[in-house]
């Protein structure tokens, strides 16, 4: 690919400041491609979309809503908990799930934005 450009004046000070914001933000730049990579997925998002919306949950209630087995949500589960986006908690021989509140934050506003829409749409 080349680098030649048409432009007439480059902006050297504007090139380098983004560069340098580029740089600086490396590691939350990866941490968010991350998050999105797992968010991505249509289950997942769903999964993600249930514990904001319920707080809690367990395999199996997620299984239940989402007609798929209680080994498919536990695959996402894993996933989603290896990313660091949901915990577990075990109560008696229960396991349930909740969202990890510091680094869901990137995706929050998509939750959020789907939590009203899906509560518009109750009201309606």
């Amino acid at each position: 690919m080349s680098k030649t450009c048409i432009r007439v004046l480059a902006d050297p000070v504007q090139i380098k400041e983004c560069k340098e914001s580029l740089n600086q933000l490396d590691e939350q730049l990866n941490q968010a491609t991350q998050i999105f990579n797992l968010s991505g997925n249509p289950m997942r998002l769903k999964i993600l979309f249930l514990l904001h919306k319920e707080g809690k949950m367990c395999p199996c209630d997620l299984s239940d809503i989402l007609d798929i087995s209680v080994g498919g949500v536990s695959q996402h589960l894993r996933k989603l908990k290896d990313g660091k986006l949901v915990k577990d908690k075990k109560v008696g021989q229960t396991v349930f799930y909740s969202l990890v509140g510091t680094n869901i934050q990137i995706i929050k506003p998509v939750l959020d934005g789907l939590l009203q829409q899906n509560q518009k749409e109750v009201i309606s």
